[in-house]
């Protein structure tokens, strides 16, 4: 067991709220803003990947070699059937989830995973009905979108499910590790995409002039987005992607533009060797943000809660390569200003970010036994 999870297995287990999920006593963290606590909710995860928040408290999470569980009243579920067979190697498996914007009605979850197929494998999204009865399970299980084209790198499946406020679903996949891919707009690698809830192309997503660009493409030029969400402080998609050797980016991607990689960008290849042309050139978008040296960002979340006032509006991104959290200050106009690094090395690889109804801060680290860590105030 980690260290940091270890510590924690002899603090008793406290009720945090009606209804809210039984979890470890934790520790006391000073920010610049706000003491913050944090508590592990489950230590019982392999390598868990995506999360969401479902009406009525309970949560449902990925694990990547292919597992979807439920926590209710802190208690994890058995393993859903019902999950399609997933490529469960290197970066691939089972990814991120959803829940349907409807799901009080349809029941309806959305899932991403490292589809196996002819050549390889390659990012798919399902959608299937959750049924909640004394056995737990997936139905009428169908697959909206699959990669087209499959290759056998296990790496760069990207993979962040975001629903816009129209009810169409955003979602990315990396380069799958061949950067010209990203470049290439008959191919869905190294792209943010857009399609219906039922796997049709909305009528008025992109398609620039003298491009024949596949209709399901909102944007390209992307390694590897492995965060995104919707921005309420000046709307429209962000999203956060891992860079080479330097030059992690904060994008937000807007209707048939081009963001890069592999002929521009802010790092160096794992080589030292130059990356394309430099860091700017026509006809490509600059990032928001950037990282150099890299922090390998892996989840996003723009705080929208009221339990920390003082980060409203603000960026919080996971990090995998040094075991943090970061907030990004933003000031009214959505501008970018100063950065704060949350948590360095207390929690492991942080994988994904969420904010909960409650105003509370919802971590996953990346390891076996992966956590879920909860950061609430303690002020």
């Amino acid at each position: 067991m980690p260290l940091h999870l270890a510590r924690s297995a002899f603090l008793s287990t406290i009720a945090v709220a009606a209804g809210a999920p039984t979890v470890v006593a934790g520790e006391i963290f000073d920010t610049k803003d706000a003491r913050v606590e944090a508590e592990i909710v489950t230590d019982q995860l392999e390598n868990p990947w995506g999360l969401d928040f479902l009406p009525g408290g309970d949560v449902i999470v990925t694990e990547r070699a292919g597992r979807i569980r439920l926590l209710s009243d802190g208690k994890l579920s058995k393993p859903l059937a019902g999950v399609p067979k997933v490529a469960a190697s290197g970066q691939g498996g089972l990814l991120d989830i959803a829940a349907a914007p409807d799901f009080e009605q349809s029941q309806q979850i959305f899932f991403s995973f490292s589809e196996p197929g002819r050549g390889g494998s390659g990012t798919a999204v399902a959608r299937a009905k959750l049924v909640r009865d004394g056995n737990p399970r997936l139905e009428n299980v169908e697959v909206i979108f699959s990669m087209a084209r499959k290759s056998g790198t296990s790496r760069h499946f990207g993979s962040r499910l975001v629903f816009a406020g129209d009810g169409t679903l955003f979602f990315t996949i990396g380069d799958r590790g061949q950067g010209e891919r990203a470049q290439d707009m008959q191919d869905h690698a190294g792209a943010v995409l857009r399609i219906n809830t039922d796997g049709s192309i909305p009528a008025d997503n992109p398609s620039p002039d003298g491009s024949k660009h596949l209709p399901e493409i909102w944007s390209k030029g992307h390694r590897n987005p492995q965060g995104a969400a919707l921005d309420p402080i000046v709307g429209g998609l962000l999203t956060v992607e891992h860079g080479a050797k330097g030059g992690d980016e904060i994008n937000r991607p807007e209707a048939g533009k081009n963001y890069g990689w592999p002929e521009i960008s802010y790092g160096v290849d794992y080589s030292g060797a130059k990356l394309g042309v430099g860091t700017r050139a026509p006809g490509f978008e600059q990032p928001l943000y950037y990282w150099d040296p890299s922090i390998a960002p892996s989840g996003l979340a723009v705080y929208d809660g009221d339990m920390f006032p003082e980060w409203k509006g603000d960026l919080l991104v996971g990090a995998l390569k040094f075991q943090l959290l970061v907030r990004l200050d933003r000031d009214p106009s959505g501008k970018i200003g100063s950065e704060e690094r949350l948590l360095e090395g207390e929690f492991g690889r942080i994988r994904d970010v969420n904010v909960a109804p409650d105003g509370s801060v919802w971590l996953l680290t990346d390891e076996d036994p992966g956590a879920i860590v909860r950061l609430s105030r303690a002020d």
